[in-house]
């Protein structure tokens, strides 16, 4: 297969696949990756096939394609076609949860001295790096990776860009518990849908709404969430987008938990949990069994809601997500102060507090927790975030967190 007859192909599975004709797609780009002589044809097909995987929830068929383009990339000898290529290898592990991972790829791409094309790409860098470090709760970081990705897509004007950052900021933002913020983006990020996505994926306004989704219920909001989560579910189902259709059960199923309607909710978190299982959103699960201990707690079924932290222990500390471990210890403390059990209750305590410590998930100028309730917060330049009131009342006087970092110890 000649270079147009592959270009021709490549456009006939694209075209497929707007159409929502996927596994025709894939059998035309499989068959250029297999009859190609043409090695920028195949590093393009396999982009296809990267982002069909990934938008279809199947990540190890992602990864074992994004291992491929780098083989390709390598063959081209050129430094924009390997940048693109480990950019899709930190996506694939940022999707199988495999954090480190992604973050060790995401420099190798930043740390690659390509052309205008790998500038461009800095932005989507920053952005999955973002997440990874969310992932592992390390919030100052991810909050600087996020305000990067921002910066690259207000300069080179990439709304499509701009409206993923302000996804992933709007998902931070509902990790620490300011619920303003976390609405905040994900409308902005709606906004910019509804004046520039005429010619986007659909995908764009599903993740917006999903995430309004999550803020409205946060905020107490269950009517609007319930209506933004539908919007986003509908249009899951129609493109056949299974992460998304996990995200939606679950925000469904913590809606029905809201309500106190646990019969409803459970067979929600089952269904999300079944999904999250099959595409190995380990993250996506520790969330679910969240709920789902949440739901036992309300049923006062305190030994079943024990039996799901305990897995949810398992899956958290396997990823080294520390929010959810925090999370967890907060559930075990009120459990076992409910059964009167002092030894586990003392336990559980100061691992909580070495949680809160290790992330430094309290404000550097009062003193107190972020992220144990809603608050306003406000982030300086340096990416340290404190009480808005407290910016307020201590004004300008630079980072008190930085200043601590920057006190070297003396020379005994």
């Amino acid at each position: 297969m000649g270079q147009d007859q592959t270009k021709q192909q490549i456009e006939k599975g694209l075209h497929l696949y707007q159409s929502n004709q996927t596994e025709k797609a894939l059998r035309v780009w499989m068959r250029v990756l297999e009859k190609s002589a043409d090695p920028a044809g195949r590093f393009r097909v396999l982009g296809c096939l990267i982002t069909a995987h990934a938008e279809m929830g199947r990540y190890k068929d992602m990864l074992k394609f994004a291992v491929v383009q780098i083989d390709t990339a390598r063959e081209l000898e050129d430094p924009d076609y390997l940048t693109e290529s480990y950019l899709n290898l930190a996506r694939s592990n940022e999707k199988l949860c495999e954090f480190q991972k992604t973050i060790s790829y995401c420099k190798t791409c930043l740390n690659m001295q390509g052309t205008t094309v790998s500038l461009q790409l800095n932005g989507q860098v920053s952005l999955s790096m973002g997440n990874a470090f969310l992932g592992l709760s390390i919030f100052q970081k991810a909050l600087e990776c996020f305000e990067k990705a921002l910066r690259y897509a207000h300069n080179n004007d990439d709304k499509m860009l701009e409206c993923r950052v302000c996804c992933s900021l709007g998902n931070f933002y509902t990790q620490i518990k300011d619920y303003e913020k976390a609405l905040f983006f994900p409308c902005k990020a709606a906004e910019l849908v509804n004046d520039y996505g005429k010619g986007w994926s659909l995908k764009y306004r599903a993740m917006s709404q999903y995430h309004m989704a999550v803020a409205y219920r946060k905020l107490g909001r269950l009517a609007d969430a319930m209506d933004c989560c539908e919007e986003s579910m509908k249009i899951a189902l129609q493109h056949g987008d299974r992460p998304l259709q996990a995200l939606c059960l679950l925000c469904f199923a913590d809606i029905h938990r809201s309500r106190k309607d646990v019969q409803t909710a459970i067979p929600r978190y089952d269904s999300s949990m079944s999904i999250m299982t099959e595409i190995g959103n380990r993250l996506g699960l520790i969330q679910v069994l969240l709920g789902v201990t949440k739901c036992w707690m309300i049923q006062k079924e305190l030994d079943k809601a024990l039996e799901s932290i305990e897995k949810a222990q398992e899956l958290a500390e396997g990823l080294g997500n520390k929010l959810g471990l925090l999370k967890l210890h907060c559930l075990c403390e009120r459990i076992y102060r409910t059964k009167g059990q002092q030894r586990e209750l003392r336990d559980h305590v100061v691992k909580f507090h070495e949680c809160v410590e290790e992330m430094e998930l309290y404000c550097g100028m009062c003193g107190e927790s972020i992220g144990e309730k809603n608050n306003q917060l406000q982030a300086l330049p340096c990416s340290h975030f404190f009480h808005l009131k407290c910016l307020q009342t201590d004004g300008t006087r630079g980072c008190p967190n930085c200043r601590r970092l920057s006190v070297k110890p003396g020379y005994v």
